[in-house]
């Protein structure tokens, strides 16, 4: 056997093995089950977890609120202090400090000798409970309940920018992988052309017709092919890894994918876009909903000139312990007040009118931005449209060229060099779509998110 047949033979059972693993990984694909794009958002939705940690945030925000409304309730307080006497207090009552045992100055005097009375003996202390109801403060209450139920507004607004945004993340991947399967299937096909020519070679090669040199390119040729399928394959095999990350799965849970349509319907116009944008993108009600707690943070620093009157009800009753009171009760109004604050609510007032300010800004700007990342998706998506019609073209001419060509150059009309151009024309055609397929998808994709869609 010479050395020209040994390469080739080499070349072949290298391209071989390969096809051969490319295709038992296709078989294993289209024995696993089949995962729609509808699917796929839907177990995301459910299981991805940076999903999953902004629907906690809800709940989060949701305790924080309850929390804060529990304020405006009465305040109970209790305290208890024990202890032993290191010293010994008493009370002295001077001989005649009570004035007389019958009431007249002369009287016997009462008490009649200088008396000394423990406060208390060994173990002491005092129990304290205070109930106290707050009145004034009801209004920073409420504020304070206003600006938590923002926060759980906020909170929502969040989570569905998270949902919106992984359902973008599940069409991307989704169409990639769509995107690398029929570029694999294309591969493929190509390779069985490059081994027909090569079959068609070997034949006229014995026959003297054509050159060793040629034989040799279209070997090559089909290598370099079959190269492109191994490398397609583990291409697909990162991206099916990458969408089960983002549906929360196990990195090797098999699937395979549903064909979408080559094109979908065209849109509605501009304006109906921009209307719907502006009514559902979370990043428009965020701006809306952190307006409202400035102004709310505002509304609070004014009220600091509010003093805080409350209703208080003490309760005091010393433990083991002589002379004095058991039970303590009383029941009054409490006022709290810093009359001098050398300007400092003034100066914060002032300050939260700037973030006022400042976020009404901030809402135009984000509504701007919005209505810019509508247009710029909506005209990408058209000029894609557009694109992906003319890739289907240029594949169609391309496939049929090669037909042609093929059919001429068994018929000995054309050159194996019109025949190996024609098949690159091909495989540059069926790639051109595939790009083009992906980026229209891509744009699609990037549109529904424009839109504020899931």
């Amino acid at each position: 056997m010479s050395e020209m047949q040994l390469s080739r033979a080499g070349i072949a059972v290298a391209c071989w093995l390969a096809f051969t693993a490319a295709g038992v990984a296709a078989q294993d694909a289209k024995a696993a089950p089949e995962l729609t794009l509808t699917e796929a958002i839907r177990i995301a939705l459910m299981s991805n977890r940076p999903v999953s940690i902004a629907k906690l945030d809800i709940s989060k925000s949701r305790w924080q609120l309850a929390a804060t409304k529990t304020k405006r309730l009465p305040e109970i307080n209790t305290y208890f202090f024990g202890s032993a006497n290191l010293t010994t207090p008493s009370f002295t009552f001077k001989k005649g400090v009570l004035g007389s045992t019958d009431g007249t100055p002369n009287g016997p005097p009462l008490p009649a000798k200088d008396i000394n009375i423990s406060l208390s003996q060994g173990f002491t202390g005092y129990a304290t409970a205070t109930i106290a109801q707050p009145l004034s403060q009801l209004y920073k209450i409420g504020l304070l309940v206003h600006e938590q139920e923002l926060d759980l507004q906020l909170a929502n607004e969040k989570y569905r920018a998270k949902r919106q945004s992984t359902s973008a993340d599940v069409k991307q991947a989704y169409y990639a992988v769509l995107q690398t399967e029929s570029a694999l299937e294309a591969e493929q096909a190509l390779v069985m052309q490059y081994q027909e020519t090569d079959r068609l070679l070997l034949q006229y090669l014995q026959q003297e017709s054509v050159l060793k040199s040629s034989s040799l390119d279209a070997t090559a040729k089909l290598a370099q092919a079959q190269y492109q399928v191994t490398q397609f394959a583990d291409t697909l095999e990162t991206q099916k890894e990458q969408l089960n990350t983002i549906m929360g799965r196990d990195l090797d849970t098999p699937f395979r994918t549903q064909q979408v349509p080559t094109i979908s319907e065209e849109e509605a116009d501009l304006k109906v876009a921009r209307q719907t944008a502006v009514a559902r993108r979370p990043e428009v009600k965020e701006a809306e909903i952190d307006m409202q707690r400035a102004e709310y943070d505002r509304r609070f620093a004014k009220a600091a000139y509010i003093p805080d009157v409350g209703l208080v009800f003490h309760y005091l009753s010393p433990i083991n312990t002589q002379l004095l009171p058991q039970n303590i009760a009383t029941i009054g109004a409490e006022l709290k007040w810093e009359p001098f604050d050398w300007g400092k609510r003034r100066d914060d007032i002032r300050q939260k009118a700037d973030v006022v300010a400042q976020s009404k800004l901030q809402l135009s700007e984000v509504q701007a931005q919005v209505l810019l990342d509508v247009d710029k998706s909506f005209r990408k998506l058209s000029e894609s449209r557009l694109l992906l019609q003319v890739a289907i073209a240029a594949r169609d001419a391309a496939n049929e060229k090669l037909r042609e060509t093929m059919d001429q150059f068994k018929k000995s009309v054309v050159l194996l060099r019109d025949l190996l151009e024609q098949q690159v024309a091909v495989a540059n055609a069926n790639h051109g779509y595939e790009e083009s397929l992906l980026a229209f998808w891509s744009a699609k994709a990037n549109f529904e998110k424009a839109l504020g869609e899931e």
